[in-house]
């Protein structure tokens, strides 16, 4: 498929800028594959469509405060830093983006905090994602990932337009949020509240964990109109033994598995064998889901409404199938449901 194929009118008020009250009580479009069928609800009816036996896969994911704000040595020019990935936890070298990035030279100096509290030298210029900082810190990684916490941003995605709140570092994280290591919330995750995941396991209802540490490259703008020369920035999966178990053992048994969010089907259908079995993993996948695509684990899927020629549109155009998505869309828009980060959530089926 080509990506011009993704490219529909999203009215930008629809675009959703700040989380709801609650968390589960976001609008659900429910897509039927089979029946062909489209209803609406509110994400609480999850509690309708599952049985005892079931499985979610949630991606545990933590997203840290990668945005800093700092500037440049000599001249003072305001820079932005946004870490992507540590390359080395002794000698604290990142992976970042720096925004404005063309004034940006090896060996120049970042200051960040007052006082300098932090201060950082470029080392590289040529990786493929952006710059390595080396930060030149003395003290132990746990005061270094203190001083992160203390001086970084929560890095909410700059189409929402606005200033970083408080509420954001609560609700830019799922509940159930445990390894560090995400720069993009798994969205279709935050819709859970403890009291509906209660009501969940009350119905029988298991929840496999995965780690797939979000990457910024599902913001990235595909530049290409052959979708199959798209590349994908890799992104960290782990899967243990005890959580590819539950899956593998929930689908023996004829249980529905749902994958919640882009990111579980995507680290779902990474470490799949051949016989549809989920291995346990630990490593990285650059996976680009689009259609035709044959998926090979969940029966089901939570996902958030996504923005026009997105990847997690694509991917849930794939397991959709692409025409019913491009008519859900079009109905979820007519009926006013807001889309991406802290949008309404679709129940595929």
């Amino acid at each position: 498929m080509k990506l011009s194929q993704f490219r529909f009118h999203l009215p930008s008020e629809l675009i959703a800028n700040h989380p709801p009250d609650s968390r589960d009580e976001a609008k659900m479009i429910v897509l039927n594959r089979k029946e062909r069928t489209i209803e609406h609800k509110s994400f609480i009816d999850i509690l309708d469509y599952f049985d005892d036996g079931d499985v979610f896969v949630i991606n545990n994911t933590k997203v840290f405060p990668a945005r800093l704000h700092g500037t440049k040595e000599k001249t003072g020019a305001e820079i932005e830093v946004f870490l992507l990935r540590e390359l080395n936890r002794e000698t604290r070298l990142w992976d970042v983006l720096v925004d404005p990035a063309r004034k940006i030279r090896i060996g120049n100096k970042l200051y960040f905090g007052e006082d300098e509290a932090l201060v950082a030298e470029v080392i590289d210029n040529t990786t493929s994602r952006g710059r390595t900082l080396r930060f030149l810190f003395d003290g132990p990684y746990e005061d270094f990932k203190k001083t992160i916490y203390k001086l970084g941003e929560t890095p909410l995605p700059k189409i929402h337009m606005r200033e970083v709140e408080p509420e954001d570092e609560v609700r830019y994280q799922t509940i159930y949020a445990k390894h560090e290591g995400a720069v993009a919330a798994p969205t279709a995750g935050l819709h859970f509240s403890r009291e509906l995941m209660k009501r969940l396991e009350l119905l029988g209802i298991s929840f496999a964990e995965i780690t797939l540490h979000a990457g910024l490259g599902n913001f990235r703008t595909i530049e290409v109109e052959d979708l199959t020369k798209h590349k994908m920035d890799s992104e960290e999966v782990i899967i243990d033994a005890h959580n590819s178990m539950l899956v593998n053992q929930a689908k023996e048994g004829k249980h529905k598995i749902c994958a919640v969010g882009t990111t579980s089907m995507k680290a779902l259908e990474s470490t799949v064998s051949i016989t549809g079995k989920v291995k346990p993993f630990n490593g990285w996948t650059n996976k680009f889901i689009f259609p035709p695509y044959e998926f090979h684990v969940a029966d089901a899927m939570v996902t958030n409404l996504h923005l026009p020629q997105s990847p997690m549109m694509m991917m849930v155009a794939a397991y959709a199938g692409y025409d019913f998505l491009l008519e859900a869309y079009k109905e979820a828009i007519e009926k006013k449901y807001t889309f991406f980060t802290y949008g309404d959530a679709m129940l595929v089926i």
